[in-house]
């Protein structure tokens, strides 16, 4: 579960209440493993705070965990997501954060759409080589003739894959 703390500021009579979570919250929260999260704790994008054995995960580590789980849903690699992330401390000014937000999502975005023209490129010529299959087992002339073009055909759809 998680907790509230009362934290008073030596200088000041007023209390802040910090809301906290544990691993496992977190874990469950976002669908992860314990695991991922002290790999994004080693990777330095989170910085969960001790108590002895124990990570207390503040808010501001939940917040960096949810922009760690978008940039990943959207195929981010772990070092945009961290220069994202960094801006935050770097700077005050959210514009830089946001003008780089843009341009790593822009560029994603060109190679999700690349990804998938070679995807449907891919499935084209599966389904032309599935059409082209069931066409030769359906036909009542199957003999060694067929099986030559079987065989040519195999050798032509192999050089289109290893482009």
């Amino acid at each position: 579960m998680s907790k509230t703390y009362s934290s008073s500021h030596p200088q000041s009579l007023m209390i802040a209440k910090v809301q906290t979570y544990t691993i496992t919250e977190l874990a469950r929260e976002f669908g992860i493993t314990a695991r991922a999260l002290r790999f994004y704790e080693d990777k330095d994008l989170l910085h969960p705070a001790r108590d002895g054995l124990t990570r207390i995960y503040s808010t501001r580590d939940r917040a960096r965990l949810k922009l760690i789980m978008r940039g990943k849903s959207v195929g981010l690699p772990l070092a945009d997501i961290r220069e994202i992330l960094d801006l935050y401390s770097i700077s005050g000014d959210q514009r830089v954060q946001l003008r780089t937000t843009l341009d790593k999502f822009r560029k994603q975005v060109l190679e999700l759409e690349k990804q998938r023209d070679d995807i449907e490129k891919s499935l084209e010529e599966l389904h032309k080589g599935i059409a082209w299959a069931e066409e030769q087992l359906n036909s009542s002339c199957f003999d060694e003739g067929a099986s030559r073009n079987i065989e040519a055909y195999d050798a032509i759809a192999r050089a289109h894959m290893d482009r």
